[in-house]
């Protein structure tokens, strides 16, 4: 089965048994929409010029979801830093479609409940663990030593920028979650491309928690 990066990140975010996210909404959300910019660059769609998003190609892929953004980084008509976009890309619509996806090619299962038969709430543990279990074997494989693919290095580095790292592979060696995060296994270009996204990420995750927080103390 095929799968985006950021579809990955979510499987990986989600407890498999019970479903439950491991990370909070604004650190998976700004992860989501960084994997989803990086897929684009990783599929040779947009590049790097300067500090600035570049489209290359704005061929559709076939995934709804990644040329959506083409088209719209496409369409914007001015280049952008990625932090831009990551943050312009953030949303929990986005993530309830990706998790409606899975659900729907039977990866996840939607379970509704209530806590305290009170509040709704929605779990999604895992139907079928073998799109997981590939994606774990693979980045397992990089956290060992191995040269990771471009797609596989940018999970990691999505996965640590959202401090998702330690808790999908609390053994990891946080020395090598770095190396990979930084692209230093990579040539310069796609080293750039990595770095970028996942500082991108952490402005994102940092900016959505201070507005959380702004919006808390003044009861917005």
């Amino acid at each position: 089965m095929n799968v985006t990066i950021a579809e990955e990140v979510l499987l990986l975010a989600l407890g498999e048994e019970d479903g439950r996210q491991l990370i909070p909404n604004m650190q998976l959300d700004s992860a989501l929409g960084g994997a989803i910019l990086a897929e684009l660059a990783v599929k040779e769609r947009l590049t790097l010029t300067g500090k600035k998003v570049t489209v290359v190609d704005n061929a559709p892929l076939g995934d709804g979801e990644l040329d959506a953004v083409l088209a719209r980084i496409a369409g914007d008509g001015k280049e952008r830093r990625p932090e831009w976009w990551v943050q312009k890309l953030y949303s929990g619509k986005l993530r309830k479609r990706l998790l409606e996806r899975l659900a729907a090619r039977g990866t996840l299962t939607e379970q509704r409940a209530k806590v305290l038969g009170l509040f709704p709430t929605t779990r999604w543990p895992e139907a079928d663990g073998s799109v997981e279990a590939e994606v774990r074997a693979r980045v397992a494989a990089a956290l060992a030593g191995n040269d990771p693919d471009a797609a596989t290095a940018v999970l990691v580095a999505v996965l640590h920028a959202a401090k998702l790292d330690r808790k999908a592979f609390p053994g990891a060696d946080p020395k090598r979650v770095k190396e990979i995060a930084e692209g230093q296994w990579a040539g310069d270009a796609v080293a750039k491309l990595i770095s970028t996204i996942n500082s991108a990420i952490m402005v994102a995750v940092t900016s959505a928690a201070v507005g959380a927080a702004t919006s808390a103390s003044t009861g917005g």
